[in-house]
């Protein structure tokens, strides 16, 4: 059995459902130390980070990740325990096989064959671990980002160990994420008897074209690296419970995946100025979750394209598709980051898997990114 292989069924086998821990980030410290890692345990609110830093010099090339995992699901779902790692047709099983706990693994053992074999290296080398990643994200990568800027700590580049290959490992990475915006809005009527509509104002009526305006509008045309920003209703609620009343109001959950081509401030004044122009009483109220971030192709997308070249033989592609991940954070004090890991088709699911033939390749490839970067 690899190394990486050996490490990542022993992360899989501590049960960090979010924002637990279980150790695994002391077990990453044992490991990190010796290379020489001055390893930082930085806790907010029952979530654990680390930040390991090798090096004072710059650039500092960082690998970022998480050790929570999301909740398994119904256990009787599951082939094999999902805190037991199992390998079954050429495919390890557990929850975070996937996401992320292969990546962690590859990352740290990467390292150490990389200061084994080149102890002079230029630069800096850190880790950036969060048990915050598929929680709230409140008290995770967020709070050592902060902590890193306060103190002039300057990071050159950040790899994220995202599950992002597609169908083979290396044929996607990302550079950039879409932002998340989230509105709730109240359109306010009057309630009354459904058979006296004159006597009453139904909210549902009144927001429809609306809502049919918000549907059609075309937000942006995104750009190079994005697809247009989309806007998509998540719920509607509405009613009183019985089938004779006039609702007093009905609300309305959407969001925004939005890139950067837009704004917040711009695609907020749009909905208003939308919403003003029907006439409606209403509140709105905004959340973010993440703003977009891009890093454009650079040094550090090129060296990981050389990388996966140099050991998959695949071409591999730049894509801002998916979800939000901690790299938003990251991009705030960071000038490349890039996301990079095995193939995610089983991500979040029952069976989590990931292909054993991927594990060590994926070492490899964040190992002759180091030496891509670094020597």
């Amino acid at each position: 059995m690899s190394k990486t292989l050996a490490l990542t069924e022993e992360l899989i086998s501590l049960s960090s459902v979010t924002p637990e821990d279980k150790g695994c980030q002391s077990r990453l410290i044992e490991l990190l130390s010796p290379l020489g890692f001055v390893c930082e345990t930085i806790e907010s609110d029952g979530v654990t980070n680390l930040w390991a830093r090798k090096g004072t010099t710059q650039p500092l090339l960082v690998f970022a990740g998480h050790t929570d995992v999301v909740p398994t699901g119904p256990l009787d779902q599951w082939t094999s325990p999902p805190f037991v790692p199992t390998q079954r047709d050429g495919k390890l099983y557990g929850r975070g096989a996937a996401d992320m706990k292969t990546s962690i693994a590859a990352m740290v053992i990467a390292a150490e064959e990389f200061v084994q074999a080149h102890p002079d290296h230029k630069g800096s080398i850190g880790f950036l671990i969060t048990s915050d990643e598929e929680g709230p994200a409140t008290d995770g990568t967020v709070i050592v980002c902060n902590a890193l800027k306060a103190r002039g700590e300057q990071l050159d580049y950040c790899v994220v160990g995202e599950p992002t290959s597609s169908d083979v490992l290396g044929d996607t990475i990302k550079n950039g994420r879409r932002g998340s915006m989230s509105g709730k809005l109240t359109i306010k009527g009057i309630q009354g008897h459904i058979a006296y509509p004159q006597l009453a104002r139904n909210p549902i009526h009144q927001c429809a074209p609306a809502l049919a305006e918000l549907v059609a509008e075309k937000w942006d045309d995104g750009n190079e690296y994005y697809l247009p920003t989309s806007w998509q209703v998540s719920n509607i609620h509405g009613g009183a419970g019985a089938s004779n009343v006039i609702p007093g109001n009905v609300v309305i959950d959407f969001n925004f995946r939005f890139c950067t081509a837009s704004t917040v401030d711009g695609l907020q004044k749009r909905v208003h100025a939308i919403l003003d122009k029907h006439g409606l009483e209403y509140d709105l109220k905004w959340s973010i979750s993440g703003y977009p971030f891009l890093t454009a192709k650079g040094s550090l997308s090129d060296a990981m394209a050389d990388a996966i070249k140099s050991e998959t033989g695949v071409t591999t592609e730049l894509s801002t598709t998916g979800g939000t991940s901690d790299g938003r954070f990251i991009a705030q004090i960071c000038p490349q980051v890039v996301e990079f890991g095995p193939p995610n088709g089983s991500i979040h699911k029952i069976d989590e898997h990931i292909e054993v033939r991927f594990i060590d390749p994926l070492k490899n490839i964040y190992r002759r990114t180091m030496e891509n970067l670094l020597l």
